[in-house]
């Protein structure tokens, strides 16, 4: 008895995107005979056409719809188990504990783990979010695989001393985010003396004071409006029209309908603040696959940032 078969219902998908059968042979390298027997096959196997004439090729019967919103979902399971099996086989299995400090567990990361799973499906990652010391004392205990983390200007010296340390860079520096029924917002780019006269939402709290918490570094005087520590406070103010606030570019995708981020140009800025990648010095398989993920998710987003500048 004919049954039914991945290979036929993908034929049968590509047949009816294509809208013929011999669109759906040049797409799948098959020759047009062939398409046509994986389709009679199909149709031999459910007792009723699946597909009909007309004027410029074919379109699903009533039963080809029905069969076609199956064959999608049966062939998605089927790529999924192929993947996890696959992931299997190259021994990338179990969990992965990955830690990030806020700006960069709002994008970044993200996009590495989702990278990181399409490829590796049988490993399961748990993200951290918290600051730098934090996930060291993690990393140094064993507990943190991979810890994303901010350093230099503003920030503590942490002691990185016997760690593997990489930089992340992301092409973008840092900036500013404003309303978008602000005057500036209408720009992508803003001269410092733009703003001079703002209001400016800045950080509170022991951790504050570094450039991508205070107002913008080279101001004198500028005048402060809010502070709070929590960053969706922050942009939530920025949004409702009460004030700017300095952005680091690494978040500049993560800005909330009323909002928009503006490249700063300032002569006078020297900012050396950046995001770094730290394991043990010999990290584990899926450690390093994760690193690599970061790297390829980095040169995404540079590449991502330089074609919309």
């Amino acid at each position: 008895m004919p049954e039914l078969t991945l290979t036929g219902l993908r034929v049968m998908l590509e047949v009816a995107q294509r809208g013929s059968f011999t669109a759906a042979a040049e797409a799948l390298g098959y020759t047009q005979s062939a398409v046509s027997r994986q389709i009679i096959a199909m149709e031999a196997a459910v007792g009723t056409p699946l597909f009909e004439r007309h004027a410029r090729g074919v379109r699903p019967t009533l039963s080809g719809e029905a069969l076609l919103r199956h064959a999608r979902r049966m062939i998605a399971h089927a790529e999924a188990a192929e993947l996890e099996i696959a992931g299997l086989r190259d021994r990338l299995a179990g969990r992965l504990t990955v830690g990030a400090y806020p700006t960069a567990a709002a994008v970044l990361v993200p996009r590495a783990i989702a990278r990181l799973h399409k490829a590796h499906p049988a490993l399961t990652v748990s993200l951290w979010e918290a600051g730098s010391p934090a996930q060291l004392r993690r990393v140094r205990a064993g507990r943190l695989e991979v810890a994303v983390l901010a350093i230099g200007e503003g920030l503590p010296d942490y002691d990185v001393s016997g760690l593997r340390v990489e930089v992340v860079r992301t092409g973008r520096g840092i900036g500013v985010a404003v309303p978008v029924a602000h005057p500036l917002a209408s720009r992508d780019e803003v001269h410092i003396d733009d703003l001079a006269r703002e209001a400016w939402i800045v950080g509170a709290g022991e951790e504050s004071g570094g450039p991508q918490f205070g107002a913008w570094p080279t101001l004198e005087a500028p005048r402060v409006a809010y502070r709070t520590d929590s960053w969706q406070t922050r942009v939530g103010l920025v949004a409702a029209g009460l004030g700017v606030s300095v952005m680091p570019g690494l978040a500049a995708d993560t800005v909330p309908r009323g909002v928009k981020w503006l490249r700063v140009d300032d002569p006078a800025l020297v900012f050396s603040r950046e995001t770094v990648m730290v394991t043990a010095t010999e990290p584990s398989a899926s450690a390093s696959a994760m690193l690599q993920a970061v790297r390829d998710e980095t040169a995404e987003l540079a590449t991502e940032h330089k074609s919309s500048a």
